[in-house]
């Protein structure tokens, strides 16, 4: 055991001395490590896409928010509705707004299926937000047993060396510290994955639960003119 210990030490002393220890971190997982890293780039990519698609300015941004009262408060709802849909101001917020005046404007009982409109989209609209976010929390669970992967092919490699190999084999202790060292750098891999994955996924599902609370709130005010005004545009 003394020499194996020795082994590692030495190793690892030699990676820090050459700077390239951070490097054996990254490359010396093997096949399952190098998909793990692939993984973890495929989660940055993400969670950047929704740190930047899931904030109020992009979901609730506020001139729109604005814009689109204004006109209801006016009484032009045909006008809001197309204020709504303009590809040029398409957002979350407008396209929850947009589904209920449609259904108001388009349906004979639309005044009794204004807010229920509102409703069905925004929870469609925050449905879709889940879905590509699940991306990330599934890469947070699937990095970790990846890792547990890398460390089981690690330990049989390990086994295996001491099964085949003998204590007078130049290359015995090498062979045997590489299939741990193997075993270790996969697990570390895969929870240097998760743990951030799981976390950011946490923050960004909070968020987009907030935003949705504000949308909803602003989404109920509109209704409450809509119905207060008790017509339609042009009417």
């Amino acid at each position: 055991m003394q020499p194996l210990l020795t082994s590692i030490l030495l190793q690892a002393d030699s990676g820090g001395k050459g700077g390239g220890s951070l490097l054996k971190f990254i490359t010396g997982g093997g096949i399952i490590g190098y998909i793990i890293v692939l993984l973890s780039v495929v989660a940055v990519a993400f969670v950047v896409i929704h740190f930047v698609q899931i904030r109020r300015s992009a979901l609730l941004p506020g001139d729109k928010v604005k814009g689109v009262r204004e006109l209801v408060e006016r009484g032009d709802l045909e006008g809001a509705l197309e204020y709504s849909t303009l590809p040029a101001n398409d957002c979350y917020y407008l396209r929850v707004i947009g589904a209920g005046l449609k259904r108001f404007l388009r349906s004979p009982f639309g005044a009794f299926e204004i807010k229920s409109a509102m409703e069905e989209a925004g929870a469609e609209e925050t449905a879709k937000l889940y879905r590509t976010m699940d991306v990330i929390a599934t890469i947070g669970s699937v990095a970790p047993l990846l890792g547990l992967l890398g460390t089981v092919q690690g330990m049989i490699g390990a086994f295996e060396t001491v099964a085949q190999g003998a204590a007078n084999n130049a290359g015995y202790y090498q062979s045997l510290a590489d299939n741990i060292a193997i075993a270790l750098i996969t697990t570390f891999q895969g929870l240097v994955v998760a743990i951030p994955c799981v976390s950011i996924y946490g923050y960004l599902r909070n968020r987009v639960d907030a935003l949705a609370g504000e949308c909803a709130a602003s989404a109920e005010e509109i209704v409450t003119i809509v119905e207060r005004s008790g017509r339609k545009s042009g009417k």
